[in-house]
């Protein structure tokens, strides 16, 4: 648990940005950062267990292949993926950039409900 609030307390969260003075509040944003925790446990655990199961591995920061890859990693290679909608004839058209194969592969590795978001 104190490695995912060493996590949340990176710059690039903003956290710190966030100033709360009633009680209420600041429980409320506790209860949140704690579930949002759970989930990053969560799909870590299920990215990992799934690199097991299938005899595979992932490319860590490191440059190294690895079961145990870090899942704060596995978002930072998504930072360029963008989602551009536009209209086309009649309706919004929905394209996804900068998706690469190393990418599907850890989506495929998630599961397909996570396949189909970027689909």
């Amino acid at each position: 648990m104190e490695r995912g609030f060493r996590f949340l307390k990176d710059p690039s969260f903003r956290v710190a940005e966030i100033y709360l003075k009633k009680p209420a509040r600041i429980q409320a944003l506790a209860m949140i950062m704690v579930f949002c925790l759970f989930i990053y446990a969560m799909t870590e655990f299920r990215l990992r267990r799934s690199l097991q199961e299938k005899g595979e591995t992932e490319t860590s920061q490191t440059k190294k292949q690895t079961r145990k890859p870090a899942l704060e990693w596995m978002f930072f290679r998504f930072r360029g993926v963008r989602e551009l909608r536009f209209w086309e004839g009649d309706g919004v058209k929905v394209l996804v950039t900068n998706m690469t194969q190393e990418l599907w592969k850890i989506l495929r590795l998630l599961g397909e409900e996570y396949e189909k978001y970027y689909a």
